[in-house]
């Protein structure tokens, strides 16, 4: 496969963290350019890198084919949509807009011409919503008609930065919200009612930090959770069906990992501690521990890569993202008049 030359957009948490490490880790990808005011950073992290001022060097860029925006939420737009003007394939960092409605229109833009657009729901590749697919997939838990994920944290006092600030794009609900929210639609699709909780609960918060939303789907429940005051987290997943139930502690290591420095491709990345392997109890109550697959990460971008240069599908559908982005507005909706909304 030949090498993509890749521009990335933004070097603070997430582009440091979660993209510029991954697409190191693949063959195929170069990064040649960061637009950032880091430049020490870069000059530190990314040697073969050049740090430029402005993303407008990455789009007059022509050996450029990737852009990749992880930039603050309320960006995403603009930057994709001068990224597919300038002719680059482009992936944004979840979500992938503020609102549906101008998710259209770059799906629409990337159409015309021509270009592949991907978004970083990076969470499709943490080990235990991988084992979670497999379980289901093969029809370990039968038909399922209960599922709960829960992406909880303590955090009293507000972090700086500007997704606690009032904004489009900022508060919980977009931050972890559109990572459970794009597990549920890849399992089970768009629901057909959503209804929603979401609300601002420590007292200095100026965006909202809890949200519990229940996905209708005929007589499943997908119930989503995240709230900013839990010390002592349950189970991270819940899955009942007529065959059984699986439950699953603990988080996927790769983030972890990711801000302690660790390089991708370590013969242990991505593996669970055993300590917190999930049970599956079947119907007749027998129980068996589940060795949770490995994390992957780095899939995102191998098929990326694999995207632009051979033309197999984007890892992650553009459309997918977008009704994502669609399912946060249906849950503010019905968070702010209290009733159940059908999609």
């Amino acid at each position: 496969m030949r090498t993509v030359d890749v521009g990335l957009i933004g070097y603070g948490f997430a582009g440091s963290t979660f993209h510029a490490p991954i697409i190191k880790a693949v063959p195929s990808l170069s990064l040649v350019k960061v637009s950032t005011s880091r430049t020490g950073d870069v000059a530190r992290d990314l040697p073969q890198a050049a740090a430029v001022a402005a993303p407008q060097a990455i789009f007059a860029d022509p050996a450029i084919e990737l852009v990749v925006i992880a930039t603050p939420n309320a960006t995403h737009a603009d930057l994709a949509r001068q990224a597919l003007e300038a002719g680059k394939h482009v992936v944004i960092d979840k979500p992938m807009t503020t609102t549906s409605a101008v998710a259209d229109e770059l799906i629409g833009l990337a159409a015309q011409r021509g270009r592949l657009l991907s978004v970083y729901q990076n969470r499709r590749w943490d080990n235990d919503f991988l084992t979670i697919r497999s379980l289901i997939g093969a029809g370990r838990l039968g038909r399922v008609y209960g599922y709960e994920a829960h992406f909880d944290r303590f955090r009293p006092a507000i972090k700086p930065g500007w997704r606690e600030v009032p904004q489009a794009g900022s508060g919980v609900l977009f931050d972890l919200g559109s990572h459970l929210i794009d597990q549920a639609l890849t399992l089970f699709g768009m629901p057909e009612t959503v209804t929603a909780d979401v609300l601002a609960q420590r007292p200095e918060a100026l965006v909202d930090d809890y949200f519990h939303l229940v996905l209708g789907y005929g007589e499943r429940r997908a119930i989503l959770h995240s709230s900013t005051l839990v010390r002592e987290p349950g189970p991270h997943f819940v899955v009942h069906g007529d065959a059984g139930s699986f439950v699953k502690y603990g988080m996927d290591p790769q983030e972890a990992a990711l801000k302690a420095g660790q390089v991708p491709g370590t013969p242990d990345w991505g593996l669970d501690d055993p300590a917190t392997y999930g049970t599956l109890v079947n119907a007749a109550g027998e129980r068996e521990t589940i060795v949770t697959l490995p994390g992957a990460y780095v899939s995102f971008y191998a098929e990326m890569a694999a995207a632009i240069a051979d033309g197999t599908p984007v890892p992650v559908s553009a459309r997918s993202a977008r009704d994502t982005v669609a399912v946060i507005e249906l849950a503010r909706q019905s968070a702010v008049e209290r009733c159940t909304i059908v999609a």
